[in-house]
């Protein structure tokens, strides 16, 4: 496999960090962005930077100005960028109510918004090259929303509209676009699960919310059984880089606890979906 520029975020822990010890160590060049490498992140920022192969970049993902400085840094030194790997994501959960509006947009910010930044800046030397790889990390809550976890699983399902669409629009253009939808598993992002900020909603919903406890329970019972590793997810990332250029599949799933659902889910959609690309005469896309 030849070597490739590799531009991955959230990069400071989890399935980002692992992703960007394994593909480095491949030969791949990695630029690893994680935002605050001066201050909270930069152990794990020296760390990683340390590797050979890595570039650590300080990028705020919600910046316009701060993500198109770090592609025209990375385009300027490579001349190209072949692989996108968008995994930053923010975790917020709670009865749907308890959200505020400034709750919602920051999810969103950070897992929808943040990936179509990174996506527009990427795509015109994509194009050119007629090359290219992006990977929207998303969740199986991207394609089922779970009670409780309502407006997180919303933020994945409009990144998973963006990337299905997305797919077929690029694919004839040398460029794949597709998705890895982990479960749960013992992360950092897992553990630092944010309330939503509304919390005295909460009173009128009597049973009902304490409800997201038992879930929490059931979860951390089913991760104890199952044991998820994380690397998972990250080799599957790295399988997806070494798989040929239009033969890749559409959406992956990472989820040893309750992805045989998910599996089963994206496979009918498919079907129903091929159909409806033909009636609406766009087949030659499949």
């Amino acid at each position: 496999m030849s070597k490739k520029i590799v531009l991955i975020t959230g990069t400071n822990s989890g399935f980002g960090w692992l992703t960007a010890h394994s593909v480095a160590a491949l030969g791949h060049q990695v630029y690893a962005t994680m935002r605050d490498t001066k201050g909270r992140n930069a152990d794990k920022a020296a760390a990683l930077a340390a590797l050979e192969n890595v570039t650590v970049l300080d990028v705020t993902l919600t910046d316009d100005e701060s993500v198109k400085h770090a592609v025209d840094l990375i385009l300027e030194k490579e001349g190209t960028i072949d692989v996108l790997v968008n995994n930053a994501g923010y975790s917020m959960s709670g009865v749907a109510e308890s959200f505020t509006t400034a709750d919602v947009h920051t999810t969103f910010d950070i897992n929808v918004y943040a990936p179509w930044r990174l996506m527009k800046q990427v795509l015109p030397a994509m194009r050119k090259q007629a090359d290219g790889l992006i990977i929207n990390v998303t969740s199986g809550f991207g394609r089922v929303s779970f009670p409780f976890a309502t407006i997180y699983a919303a933020s994945k399902f409009a990144l998973e509209g963006i990337s299905e669409g997305l797919h077929y629009e690029v694919k004839r253009l040398g460029i794949d676009v597709v998705v890895v939808e982990p479960g749960a598993f013992p992360t950092e992002m897992q553990q630092k699960n944010n309330p939503a900020s509304d919390q005295g909603v909460f009173e009128g919903y009597g049973a009902i919310a304490d409800i997201p406890n038992k879930m929490f329970a059931a979860l951390g019972g089913e991760m104890h059984a199952k044991n998820p590793n994380p690397q998972d997810v990250a080799d599957a990332i790295v399988k997806l880089i070494a798989t040929s250029k239009g033969s890749r599949p559409l959406r992956t799933v990472v989820d040893p606890i309750t992805g045989q659902y998910i599996e089963a889910a994206n496979q009918s959609i498919a079907e129903q979906f091929a159909k409806g690309l033909t009636v609406f005469g766009m087949g030659e896309l499949l």
